[in-house]
């Protein structure tokens, strides 16, 4: 438990802090000081009354100065002596016992400092007021001349701070102004390898000398001149090849670029399609929901399509899926099997069909009534439309394995032609980089003779009599012209065909001008997407009607 305390009883306490300040504490002092002998010597010479001045042992007024540290430094050892020394509730039993007004202190503490000790071996200094007096004025004086130093420095520093100021906007004018490097400079880049981060800035800057080219291009130097720095930086910074950059130069503005190819190196959203012969979009969305799958309707112009933010499980592997309520498909490939509209009874073609989601789409929008002929050239990706057809319930289609361009031959009379064309894929960049390095002029020209032989076939294949169709839909994964709107102009003069609406509400004209080429007024009515515009897949989607099933006996173009 403790002792209990009787304030009646007063125990003798050894003397405190402020006790030791009193007269008659000389011994007790020398206990704390160094030196104690010269303690009591001081503290005696302190209580005799003043003597005649004698002459000054140690130092002199000259070296005022230095003694001016050693009473600083005492002080600050005095100070925290007086925090560390004893605790509170002890001074304060020592202020009831000893009896000592503050006046007696006050004096006490001028005695305390006439007596400091200095560090520097002084054993006897004199306390008189003179020598006080001169350092208070030797003090008064120092103090002008810091003050004086102070103001200089004020000044130098606001000379410094205007000069800075002033180099920091004659950097912000250079920088404005972009300055075409020279050609050796350009000649050394090419040898030495550049910061990627320096290049962006050079990439901002010149774009921005060309969308102003008027009121910021250096003078004697021409637009093909930024042109060509701007096609190096973009090769360099995004990994293109400069065939593949010019093409992209010259498709898009400037600025539209920059943003295209931003784009690629994003992959688009996840996005799967509801089996409407299995479910419905809402109860497909709440079964996702319950599994941990974060998701949303993927727009107003689609009633079947979800987007994808993240899932706690494998969106490929759920039971939902394994049961064949959803497939897994990009949006962008929503756009053509829309644009046909196939109706339910009606003789479908899908020339390409791998790997069936367009097909399983078409035979969901036809309610598994009539007939589609499923059909690819390349055998082993027909294994996947086979297994996504019978996961999905598709109950109408059928599988076979022709080449396109012979399948007239094979079978003809359809209402209705889907022909997703093989292509360059440019407009899957995000999902295929190998394409900005991997393609070259012969590969898009390789790719648009095949495409305008294709169209041909499945024009050819179409049943221009239908009662209820006598459509086509082209459409391919590029944004090269020589794939789009080159094929189907070229198809327009070889067949009795002519360009309808897809019905899409979105998306961008077609080309009708590009470059030296002119096309048929009609395909304004075709529809281009971007990745940076629509945040799917680069594509084009066109939809013809045939008129007549005769094929004109005019000359074949040396362009096929």
């Amino acid at each position: 438990m403790g002792r209990k305390l009787d304030p009646t009883i007063k125990v003798k306490r050894g003397p405190g802090r402020k006790a030791r300040k009193q007269k008659g504490a000389e011994t007790e002092l020398s206990k704390f000081l160094v030196d104690g002998k010269a303690a009591i010597k001081r503290a005696q010479v302190t209580e005799e009354p003043k003597q005649e001045e004698k002459p000054k042992k140690g130092f002199s007024d000259e070296n005022s100065k230095w003694l001016k540290p050693a009473q600083g430094k005492r002080k600050i050892e005095q100070s925290e002596e007086d925090e560390d020394s004893d605790s509170q509730w002890e001074e304060d039993d020592d202020e009831d016992e000893e009896g000592f007004d503050n006046k007696e202190m006050e004096e006490k503490g001028e005695d305390d400092d006439e007596d400091m000790v200095d560090d520097y071996g002084a054993d006897e200094q004199d306390s008189d007021g003179e020598e006080s007096d001169d350092d208070d004025d030797e003090d008064e004086e120092e103090k002008d001349d810091d003050d004086d130093d102070e103001e200089e420095k004020d000044d130098l520093k606001e000379d410094e701070e205007e000069e800075e100021e002033d180099t920091v906007q004659a950097n912000i004018d250079e920088t404005e102004k972009f300055i075409l490097p020279a050609a050796a400079d350009r000649a050394k880049e090419g040898l030495l390898p550049m910061d990627l981060q320096t290049i962006h800035q050079r990439i901002k800057d010149n774009v921005d000398v060309l969308s102003h080219f008027s009121e910021k291009r250096e003078e004697g130097k021409e637009r093909s001149e930024y042109l060509s720095l701007l096609r190096s930086d973009l090769c360099t910074y995004y990994s293109y090849n400069e065939f593949l950059i010019s093409k992209l130069m010259d498709l898009f503005p400037v600025s539209e670029l920059i943003d295209f190819l931003e784009a690629n190196e994003i992959h688009r959203p996840v996005t799967i399609r509801t089996n409407t012969l299995k479910t419905r979009r809402r109860d497909l969305a709440q079964a996702l929901i319950n599994r941990g799958v974060n998701l949303d309707p993927l727009g107003k112009w689609s009633k079947v399509g979800l987007v994808i933010y993240d899932s706690s499980v494998p969106v490929g592997a759920t039971p939902e899926y394994l049961s064949g309520q959803y497939m897994l498909q990009g949006a962008s490939s929503f756009l053509p099997v829309m644009a046909l509209s196939p109706q339910e009874g009606e003789l479908v073609l899908d020339m390409s069909s791998a790997p069936g989601g367009k097909t399983t789409y078409m035979a969901q929008l036809m309610r598994n009534t009539g007939m589609i002929v499923a059909n690819d050239a390349n055998a082993d990706r027909l294994k996947s439309v086979v297994g996504n057809i019978h996961r999905l319930g598709v109950t109408n289609a059928v599988i076979c394995n022709y080449d396109g361009r012979q399948f007239p031959k094979v079978m003809g009379g359809f209402d209705r032609v889907l022909l997703d064309a093989p292509c360059s894929g440019t407009g899957v960049i995000s999902k295929d980089p190998g394409v900005k390095t991997g393609k070259d002029e012969a590969d898009i020209l390789r790719s648009a003779h095949l495409q305008k032989e294709l169209i041909l076939s499945a024009i050819d294949s179409v049943n221009a009599d239908s009662p209820t169709g006598g459509y086509l839909v082209y459409c391919t994964c590029s944004i090269m012209v020589e794939e789009n709107e080159w094929v189907v102009d070229y198809a327009l003069k070889k067949r009795n065909v002519k360009l309808v609406s897809t019905g899409l509400d979105f998306g961008k004209e077609g080309f009708i001008r590009f470059k030296e080429r002119r096309f048929h007024p009609s395909l304004k009515l075709s529809r281009r997407f971007y990745p940076h515009s629509h945040n799917m897949d680069g594509f084009f989607v066109a939809k013809l009607k045939k008129l007549s099933n005769a094929i004109p006996t005019t000359p074949r173009e040396t362009g096929l």
